[in-house]
């Protein structure tokens, strides 16, 4: 791999059943990003779905910078195995790691950048700091919101968002893979001070 490239991860869980889950928008992110990588999602070994390409085209007119998309083919609480292998593979160091994933605690739309923490009761970023190591990974955090009433949140995840939700849902899906696009291009603090200004 060439420097600078970056390993862009959407946390979820696999198969049809889960595609329009709550708990699977960092996937929904990676297929927005996914319109600007020539080329389609493959197998990899590591077992996780992988794009490796150039994202967009730069205002030079040159192919934008190397990344590679990966969704794991796991369940969310295992994806420490598939992101270790494709860190491993691809070399990628942890300050060009940025794994996309749902975020409880924050309101719905809302979006958060930053690097390392902790993993908030999250069990896909739980399960990749063990298989890493490191934390100081970057995280890219779509708000979801917390359950309503008395609903069990682990419940609450697994369900697809509401129809009135999803008009919302793609302006948010936007917003955060251009905010994955700033970060490759920009670098993480220049993405934050965009992503983060009050609207």
């Amino acid at each position: 791999m060439t420097d600078g490239t970056f390993l862009v991860v959407g946390l979820g869980n696999p198969g049809p059943t889960y595609a329009g889950n709550r708990h699977n928008v960092g996937q929904m992110v990676l297929d927005v990003l996914a319109r600007d990588v020539p080329g389609s999602f493959v197998t990899h070994k590591a077992r996780a779905q992988v794009l490796d390409g150039r994202l967009g085209v730069l205002s030079t007119g040159a192919p934008g910078p190397r990344v590679v998309l990966a969704k794991p083919s796991t369940y969310m609480n295992v994806s420490g195995g598939p992101v270790a292998a494709l860190v491993r593979f691809y070399d990628v160091p942890p300050e060009r790691l940025l794994v996309v994933h749902d975020e409880l605690d924050l309101p719905p739309s809302t979006l958060r950048l930053k690097r390392g923490g902790g993993e908030g009761g999250h069990n896909g970023l739980t399960s990749i700091s063990a298989a890493l190591g490191p934390k100081d990974y970057l995280r890219l955090r779509v708000g979801i919101g917390r359950p309503p009433g008395r609903q069990d949140p682990a419940d609450f995840v697994l369900r697809d968002f509401a129809v009135s939700e999803r008009e919302d849902l793609a302006v948010t899906l936007e917003e955060a893979a251009d905010g994955v696009r700033d970060v490759v291009d920009k670098g993480l603090v220049l993405a934050q001070d965009r992503l983060h200004a009050p609207r």
